[in-house]
């Protein structure tokens, strides 16, 4: 068997093996006195003596010899049992080591593992507010999309009815036409038929044309000559007449309105479009303000702003403009959003073009062309909450209209209110490019909607409307280069 010797350093264990040792010694001492008796006895015995003294020492010596085989043998078993149990020991004790380092490495495996399951925890939480933020953008866009389509549908069905009203307007303006042109073509018939027949009168009887008279004809003549023939003498007779008691062209004018029946134009009727040299004079419409220039200093506030919420709005002033495009007119600015209302002008949209925002991004680009000619101008721009209509009133007129616009909207309280300057913050971060330059008057605010009769009257001075929530008396602060003027009319303003 092959045996293997332990540490030194390994404490020698006194257990089973070595109680097993003391067993054999002693069986070996009571196998010796067991045998020195029998040689006693031989030796007493004279029968035994027979046998020689070194047979039976031999054999003696052979017996010992293969006790000391067998002693040996249990011997190592002895020892290889100790080794197996020494081994046995230390295995263990390297198994117990190994257990612990088992152990406290699956701790820290298991303390990582909880730790990266908390931050698996946190990104999923984070990850579901994000997803949350998207949705609900996405139920924004999806709303946004819907009403857009929405427009777009009640627009095309505008767009078409108005295509077809203009397809009638312009069948019944040919219908018209050729109805004029025929009543032309019959009253050029008439004058030629009035004509020969004034000629055939005159060489029948010279006297009464000498006169300025003309002979009757009678109902058959007039009758032969066509319809119509008897009224067109009628009329050509009293004309003569009258002509000969009347003296001033302006008598010939009334005597023409009268007979041929032009009506005169009413007040009630709709004007042409007026132009700048058709405008009367813009008197008593306040002080003047003027934006000489594109700096970022020329700006005028307005305090206190919005005291209340507003679902109505109507902004109205006379405005000079001195440069090739509009600047923003007026912006109304609050912490969640900067553009709540503006009136927003800058260098690179179309010449002439505004646009008109209501809660930002949402906005309508508005055509003040006419604004461009460098003459004093009148404009009203009016909202309403109720089905999202806008009116844009150039000069009294109607110029564009819509709906829709920031439907059931609410513009609200507690912001900054400035002219000639777009906010970027309240208050404040100011473009040049976005600057009004140019002059402003009579500016109002109302928190309701004017009718047109309303905005006629202001513009023509007659009657200002009452319930103005702003002017331009609440200017607190005029900034930069501006201008105040006192003109006692617009036109004489430089």
């Amino acid at each position: 068997m092959r045996q293997t010797q332990g540490p030194t350093s390994a404490p020698v264990s006194v257990s089973p093996s070595m109680g097993c040792l003391k067993k054999t010694l002693s069986f070996l001492l009571i196998f010796v006195s067991i045998c020195a008796r029998e040689t006693l006895l031989q030796e007493a015995d004279p029968t035994r003596q027979r046998k020689p003294f070194f047979e039976r020492l031999r054999r003696l010596e052979e017996q010992f010899q293969r006790f000391q085989q067998v002693t040996l043998i249990h011997l190592q078993d002895i020892a290889n049992n100790y080794n197996v149990h020494y081994n046995v020991a230390a295995r263990f004790q390297s198994l117990v080591e190994e257990s612990q380092a088992v152990a406290l490495a699956l701790n820290q495996s298991q303390a990582a593992i909880q730790e990266d399951v908390a931050h698996l925890k946190t990104w999923f939480r984070k990850s579901q507010r994000r997803s949350q933020k998207v949705d609900d953008k996405l139920q924004a866009l999806n709303l946004s999309l819907s009403t857009k389509s929405r427009q777009w549908v009640e627009e095309e069905k505008e767009e078409k009815a108005q295509r077809e009203a203009t397809a009638s307007l312009a069948l019944s303006i040919r219908a018209l036409q050729d109805a004029l042109a025929s009543l032309t073509q019959q009253v050029h018939s008439q004058d030629a038929r009035l004509a020969a027949l004034e000629g055939q009168m005159q060489r029948a009887s010279p006297g009464p044309e000498a006169l300025g008279l003309t002979t009757a004809p009678t109902l058959t003549q007039l009758a032969q000559r066509g319809p119509g023939s008897s009224q067109l003498w009628r009329n050509s007779q009293t004309s003569r007449l009258s002509l000969q008691h009347r003296s001033s062209p302006q008598d010939f004018t009334d005597h023409v309105q009268k007979t041929q029946k032009f009506p005169a134009p009413s007040s009630h009727q709709a004007a042409l479009p007026r132009t700048h040299q058709g405008l009367e004079r813009i008197c008593s419409s306040g002080p003047v303000l003027t934006f000489p220039n594109a700096s970022t200093e020329n700006v005028i506030f307005l305090s206190p702003g919005f005291l209340m919420p507003l679902r109505a709005l109507s902004f109205c002033s006379w405005v000079r403009t001195a440069s090739s495009h509009l600047g923003t007119l007026l912006s109304y600015a609050t912490n969640d959003n900067d553009n709540k209302l503006v009136l927003h002008g800058r260098d690179s949209l179309v010449p002439g073009s505004i646009h008109f925002v209501i809660g930002d991004p949402v906005f309508r680009e508005l055509s003040l062309q006419p604004l461009l000619d460098g003459q004093w101008h009148h404009i009203c721009i009016i909202w309403t909450s109720m089905e999202g209509k806008y009116w844009l009133h150039i000069d009294r007129r109607i110029v564009a209209t819509g709906s829709h616009f920031r439907e059931g909207y609410e513009i609200p309280p507690g912001g900054s209110l400035v002219l000639g300057q777009e906010q970027d913050t309240v208050g404040g971060e100011f473009d040049s490019s976005e600057a009004f330059v140019g002059s402003i008057s009579g500016l109002a605010i109302w928190d309701r909607a004017l009718v047109p009769r309303e905005v006629a009257n202001l513009a023509t001075g007659q009657e200002f409307p009452a319930g103005a929530i702003l002017t331009l008396t609440n200017a607190t602060s005029v900034g930069g280069f501006v201008q105040r003027a006192k003109c006692t009319c617009l036109e004489q303003c430089p």
